[in-house]
């Protein structure tokens, strides 16, 4: 009997025993989770980290520093511009083109003639972004900064200046330097149609019409009138004959402007410094009306 009982006692403790595996189980499996083990060894943003190593950023940076000068420019095809922005482009460039007239000698009517027609009176791509007013390309003895932009054939390199009067100056010793633009030189100052169809022929421009634009600007707003100024001779603008109605006098050369598209009496008296006042007065104008075509006594 006593063995029995102690029999018993051994097989209750042994299955006792045995009831405390599967805690001890689920112990470990909780201590072992799969989920935090793999959270810490997964390399999530290690894959990336070549990106940021220290000599890859360098390079980067290094890289970045070297094409800092080159911009790349969309294609326009035409600028249109006001009449009152190309007098304020004139304003602003004449004495440039007149120094520059005195030290090399070339025309200040056709230095600012070329950069209004080159640049758009300092509206198109190339004057915006790299100061460029004449469209001069780069070449192979330029070292500075350029950009490129579509013009006889696509991305081609441009010179860059920090600012236009450098682009001014440069234009003059382009056209100083090099021998194809040597017969300019023999032509005289106060020349300007001749310069213009010099510049076609030695190779400035492809435009077959570039002389007649070029000679278009500068008698439309009379730039020979620098040329005069730096050789110190008297500018005779175009003259006409008109009647002055309430005096009923012949009178002669009597400045006349012929409105073009653009024009205001504001930008035109601002041209001729002239009061809007006056302009109409002379003119017999009652209002602000004017059509392009008419003939305004400006002097």
């Amino acid at each position: 009997m006593i063995k029995k009982i102690f029999l018993l006692f051994c097989i209750v403790f042994f299955i006792a025993c045995g009831s405390n595996k599967p805690v001890v189980r689920t112990s470990k499996s909780s201590s072992s989770s799969k989920p935090v083990v793999r959270t810490v060894r997964k390399p999530i943003v290690k894959p990336s980290g070549p990106v940021y190593k220290p000599d890859s950023q360098n390079s980067s940076n290094s890289n970045a520093k070297n094409e800092e000068s080159i911009e790349i420019l969309e294609a326009t095809t035409r600028v249109k511009v006001t009449t009152a922005l190309v007098l304020d482009y004139i304003e602003k460039f004449k004495e440039i083109a007149k120094k520059d007239m005195k030290e090399y000698g070339i025309p200040a009517s056709i230095t600012l003639g070329q950069g209004i027609l080159e640049s758009g009176a300092g509206t198109g791509p190339l004057s915006a972004q790299a100061n460029n007013h004449f469209g001069i390309k780069c070449h192979k003895e330029w070292t500075g900064p350029s950009v490129k932009y579509d013009d006889d054939v696509a991305q081609e390199c441009f010179r860059k200046y920090n600012k236009p009067e450098e682009s001014y100056r440069d234009h003059s010793l382009f056209l100083v330097t090099r021998e194809r633009y040597s017969n300019l030189f023999k032509l005289d100052k106060n020349d300007y149609v001749g310069w213009s169809r010099g510049l076609k022929n030695a190779g400035y421009a492809t435009d077959p019409n570039y002389p007649t634009k070029l000679i278009g600007l500068i008698e439309r707003y009379q730039l020979q009138k620098y040329d005069a100024e730096v050789l110190g001779v008297d500018y005779v603008s175009k003259t006409v004959t008109t009647i002055d109605k309430d005096k009923d006098i012949v009178s002669t050369n009597i400045d006349l402007h012929q409105v073009i598209k653009g024009d205001t009496l504001y930008s035109i008296s601002k041209r001729y410094n002239i009061s809007i006042e006056d302009l109409k007065k002379k003119n017999n104008i009652s209002d602000t009306g004017i059509s392009i075509g008419q003939k305004l006594i400006v002097k």
